[in-house]
């Protein structure tokens, strides 16, 4: 069986990579060849992403990923969502690239939220989340009036990276799925949510399902011969691409970072009043499929805490100690409301979680180790709520959790999570959304033959921790 190398660009909000994923004799083995930090940056009022940046960074990756592999075969690219690139004709920028934090959509949100969101959700499926891209554009036309003639087109960010790659500009399906826009009921952009927004519709293409090969690479000159292949743009369906579920439908999935996702695989839309009212949001796997999902604020909450500690951790075993003076630490008397708009972005989050607490009448905790487990305590019941939410409106029932990302190294939280949610959650210690990246690749290449076999062949070489519900 011939060796096959792939590499995912995987690009996260706060840090991005380049892996180069070997498939040899039924096995993926992966190797990092780049990683590189993210952030956004503020302007004035303003938070945009440093895009010049990511594309070097990606670029530098790509390079180091050829110089190791001579024979890549194909470069795939995933990110975060809702986050886009208005570009002329010719695809240069007309516009800086907001980031999703940005708090000039409030207003928009405000206004969705009194009047037209119960027809907006009915048409799209998508909560009224404020950072969402039909809100995005929506005050980008309010503050520019003429980009609707300035721009030709709108890119999400994987998008753009294609298009400096291949010169192809195709809007894929998962990543369009989030942005409001998209119609719950086809393949198809939504043209009441359009008109709603009153985005122009010329912006975006007949969203393109996935995997599928863009074209050979031209945008980088030392990748001659190499395929740019269109794979799940969004991080998220690249993660839950990669799970090794049950083919019976019976495991629900939860990709842990920043942000805690927590969702299953659907042939249909979950929608209706229940629906809307539990912010259930319809989003799509690359091949059209849909992703009902429920979205709560994640280890944005931990990362965004560490600041206000002179003593953090810095390595492997400071976080070990860390999280084992954690689950040391008293059971919180109050958890978080992980949907308080106070934690969202604040300048300061220990701050913000001590205000929440403190006008409920619970006092703050005392050290970094009570706060981690006030933390993880919180997800945790986030987490059990959506499992609720999810079995009531569906009528499934489900028997497992897989949970990738950052947070399935977290004994606490996985611990956590299998206790509020009473059902086992199996931690995969892999690169979910970088994996998920890999095997759309393989798929478009022939060099596997469809997800399922992918996943079977997968599984073999997981090692998963088991975290069974405590009484």
């Amino acid at each position: 069986m011939k060796t096959v190398h792939c590499a995912a660009v995987d690009l996260g909000a706060t840090s991005g990579r380049v892996i180069v994923g070997t498939w040899a004799k039924n096995r993926l083995v992966l190797t990092e060849v780049h990683r590189f930090t993210n952030q956004f940056r503020s302007l004035g009022p303003n938070a945009y992403w440093d895009l010049p940046y990511l594309w070097g960074e990606a670029r530098t990756g790509l390079l180091k990923a050829k110089a190791q592999f001579p024979k890549l075969a194909s470069v795939g690219v995933d990110s975060w969502a809702v986050d886009h690139v208005l570009v002329n004709a010719q695809g240069r920028p007309v516009h800086p690239v907001h980031a999703y934090r940005d708090q000039r959509t409030q207003k928009f949100s405000e206004r969705l939220a009194q009047r037209g969101f119960e027809q907006v959700y009915a048409h799209t499926g998508i909560p009224n989340y404020p950072y969402n891209t039909s809100l995005q554009l929506q005050e980008t036309l309010a503050a520019v009036p003429g980009m609707a003639d300035t721009a030709a087109r709108c890119l999400f960010v994987p998008d753009f990276f294609n298009f400096l790659l291949s010169g192809k500009m195709e809007n894929e399906i998962s990543i369009c799925s989030h942005a409001q826009l998209l119609d719950v009921h086809s393949r198809d952009w939504s043209a009441e949510a359009l008109a709603h927004f009153d985005i122009p519709g010329h912006w975006f293409s007949q969203p393109a399902l996935s995997p599928q090969k863009l074209g050979p690479i031209t945008g980088i000159p030392e990748l001659k011969g190499v395929w740019n292949v269109l794979v799940p743009g969004h991080d998220t369906a690249c993660a839950f691409t990669a799970m090794p579920a049950r083919p019976d439908g019976s495991d629900l999935y939860l990709s842990s970072g920043t942000w805690s996702l927590l969702g299953f695989e659907s042939d249909k839309p979950l929608l209706g009043d229940a629906a809307r009212e539990a912010r259930i949001s319809n989003e799509r796997m690359g091949d059209g499929r849909y992703r009902p999902l429920r979205s709560c604020l994640g280890l944005w909450l931990l990362e965004q805490i560490l600041p206000s500690f002179a003593a953090r951790p810095l390595t492997v075993s400071a976080w070990t100690k860390l999280i084992a003076a954690a689950a040391r630490a008293p059971k919180p008397a109050r958890l978080l409301d992980l949907t308080d708009p106070a934690l969202f972005n604040p300048s300061d989050m220990r701050a913000a979680i001590d205000a929440q607490l403190q006008r409920h009448g619970s006092r703050p905790p005392r050290d970094l180790g009570s706060y981690v487990r006030l933390i993880c305590d919180s997800l945790g019941r986030g987490h059990a709520d959506a499992v609720r939410t999810f079995e009531k409106l569906s009528g499934r029932k489900f028997s497992r959790i897989l949970i990738v990302g950052g947070g399935s190294r977290n004994r606490l939280l996985c611990q956590a999570t299998a206790d509020a949610c009473a059902l086992p959650v199996l931690s995969f210690a892999l690169e979910g959304s970088a994996v998920g990246n890999l095997a759309s690749q393989l798929i478009a290449l022939g060099a596997v033959r469809d997800l399922a076999e992918f996943r079977a062949r997968l599984v073999r070489q997981l090692d998963a921790k088991t975290y069974l519900p405590r009484p």
